[in-house]
């Protein structure tokens, strides 16, 4: 698999979600689409991250609590809470946000580095970052957020 993802570039269109008080992007062509949350069935001695799977039209779909992967705490579910389905290289996964916010056209020098805070995890999340009316919005890269070795680690 190759963790290689493109950065956006001037003219792209991001979604938007909430996480808490906090927003991130995700590239539009990356959304395959906004659904609302529906219970889903846990599997044991999953990653606690990994709230379970959905039936979407016959696809096993795996739900992600975005909020718990990028380390933010559990999602407090809500009337606003979505999944958004998402196509990472060759596969669907649903995250659960707390809602969407807005859609942005990226611009020309929009997104700055991720700030290097010592960690390693920012960066290896938050492909960039983005100042807005709205705040500061951390770029997803999710090819690391959800990376394709722990899909296969619970498929077997």
């Amino acid at each position: 698999m190759s963790t290689t993802h493109k950065p956006p570039q001037p003219g792209d269109e991001l979604v938007t979600v909430a996480v808490g008080p906090q927003q991130f992007a995700i590239d539009i062509m990356s959304v395959r689409e906004i659904r609302g949350w529906t219970q889903s069935t846990p599997l044991p001695n999953a990653a606690p991250h990994f709230l379970g799977m959905i039936n979407l039209r016959g696809l096993i779909l795996p739900v992600i609590d975005l909020s718990a992967r990028l380390g933010l705490g559990v999602t407090n579910l809500a009337r606003s809470s979505v999944v958004v389905v998402v196509q990472i290289e060759d596969r669907q996964v649903g995250l659960l946000v707390d809602g969407v916010c807005d859609i942005l056209i990226v611009r020309e020098g929009m997104i700055q580095p991720t700030p290097d805070v010592g960690a390693g995890m920012a960066a290896r999340f938050v492909q960039g970052v983005m100042t807005t009316d709205q705040g500061i919005i951390g770029l997803l890269a999710l090819d690391h957020v959800v990376p394709a070795e722990e899909d296969d680690a619970r498929a077997a």
